[in-house]
């Protein structure tokens, strides 16, 4: 770790441009940017401190039990503590420095690991921002591209969310309405768009049940976190593309000739015809639901501190599953009933409506980097300080010395048979590891998973 002197304090680089940045009035507008890139400093700072504490720690150990052995044998003139012959004696230094060298090559992979998260994450930011951006500009110059680019973004982000909950054996978790109604979106937009019935059930459960659940489940705009990225996507861009469809889309008959047929919403019809869609999902869903796999019922369910999992641990078991997808369908037509009612005939209250639960959003994502993230750096910061004052304690001890105190040991050492010149401490360089306990790594130098 980098010293400095007694005037400028000890912290590494990024605490003190952190710190200079405090004093610059003229880079107060970018607070946030700047706590963030701060907060990932001190990721790096903190992992290298580990590095480098976990090596030492090593070296003394290392260091100690050496020393013991040297003062064994000077202390008896003979080996006590090694093997009678100096082979022996180098199969256990080897074997000693084996054991150091891997735990090295573990801390390696755990750096690089961090370092390809740091970098998806750097990644996700940059697509989330420019996709915002893009949906802005062509919701106000191009609207009729708007369902090609969510078209886009579904083809990158649902393949990858299987992927992902796939490995983590989530992916019953797919089964999920949200998932249901983007893939019947995709279906109208470009299958079947001459659709009135379609048309209707897509439209209402777009900004009916999936439009919602961004209030009901807190969905944030986080730009860094793919998967809060993707479940916003997948809550919030149906809407604005069948809002943009319904009153933004120029020649949109043309285009979607549902339209035509459906001037006006027809409340009776456009809520019958999303509870039929609704009920084969919920056909599925209880197919899916009857397995031994985790799904978002039993989620629910064992969630003690959730409303719902609280209202259905009061059911009986038997009617648990009745009760919950009872309760779904009286949550999913409540939720209709301004698009059906409202929305369906104002341009002005379908883009207020979009705007507020972007605005929502927003708000969590704001929570989530203010307060969650500045918790995480406080902790990180004091974990630091900890770090610091460790590392100043450890430099004011002298650490153990392999060599000779005396002439007298120098010569005792000198005349022993067994050790014949060779030093008690080689260099990792001089012990052969076995070539199959080192992990092969890829091309760019990251340990293969």
């Amino acid at each position: 770790m980098r010293r400095r002197d007694s005037g400028s304090g000890v912290f590494s680089a990024p605490f003190e441009r952190f710190k200079r940045d405090d004093i610059s009035d003229w880079a107060s507008g970018f607070t946030l940017l700047d706590t963030m890139e701060t907060y990932f400093d001190s990721h790096l700072d903190l992992l290298q401190r580990n590095l480098a504490k976990t090596s030492d720690r090593l070296k003394m150990r290392a260091e100690e039990t050496l020393n013991d052995i040297k003062k064994d044998v000077l202390k008896e003139g003979m080996l006590k503590m090694m093997p009678a012959s100096s082979t022996q004696l180098e199969r256990e230094l080897q074997r000693y420095k084996l054991k150091v060298s891997q735990r090295l090559l573990a801390i390696t992979q755990t750096w690089h690991s961090a370092k390809v998260i740091r970098t998806r994450e750097k990644v996700t930011f940059f697509l989330a921002v420019m996709t915002l951006l893009l949906t802005a500009l062509l919701f106000g110059m191009a609207p009729e591209w708007i369902h090609v680019a969510y078209t886009i973004q579904a083809a990158y982000y649902l393949p990858l969310r299987v992927y992902m909950y796939k490995k983590r054996a989530w992916h019953y978790f797919l089964f999920d309405l949200c998932y249901y109604c983007n893939v019947l979106d995709l279906v109208f937009i470009w299958a079947m768009p001459e659709s009135p019935a379609l048309f209707v059930a897509c439209y209402c459960l777009s900004l009916g049940s999936l439009a919602s659940a961004v209030i009901t489940w807190r969905n944030s705009l986080v730009f860094h976190d793919w998967d809060k990225v993707t479940s916003l996507f997948i809550h919030i861009y149906p809407p604005l593309v069948f809002t943009v469809i319904r009153h933004y889309y120029p020649g949109a008959h043309a285009r979607f000739p549902a339209l035509r047929e459906v001037p006006h919403m027809r409340p009776v019809t456009a809520l019958l015809l999303s509870a039929i869609i609704y009920l084969i999902w919920q056909l599925l869903y209880w197919k899916v639901q009857s397995g031994q796999r985790i799904t978002s019922f039993t989620y629910l369910l064992n969630d003690k501190r959730g409303a719902i999992g609280r209202a259905l641990s009061r059911v009986p078991h038997q009617y648990r599953e009745v009760a919950f997808m009872f309760g779904q369908l009286v949550y999913s037509v409540i939720t209709e009933l301004p698009a059906v009612f409202v929305l369906y005939d104002s341009a002005f209250w379908s883009s207020a409506y979009v705007l507020f639960l972007f605005a929502v959003s927003v708000w969590n994502g704001g929570g989530f980097y203010i307060e969650v993230f500045g918790r995480k750096f406080e902790r990180e910061l004091e974990k630091l300080r900890k770090e610091l004052a460790e590392v100043n304690a450890r430099s004011e001890r002298s650490s153990p010395t392999l060599c000779p105190q005396n002439d007298d040991d120098l010569t005792v050492v000198s005349s022993s048979p067994n050790l014949s010149h060779k030093t008690l401490s080689p260099s990792p360089s001089e012990v052969e590891l076995p070539q199959e306990t080192v992990p092969l790594q890829t091309q760019n130098g990251d340990a293969h998973n």
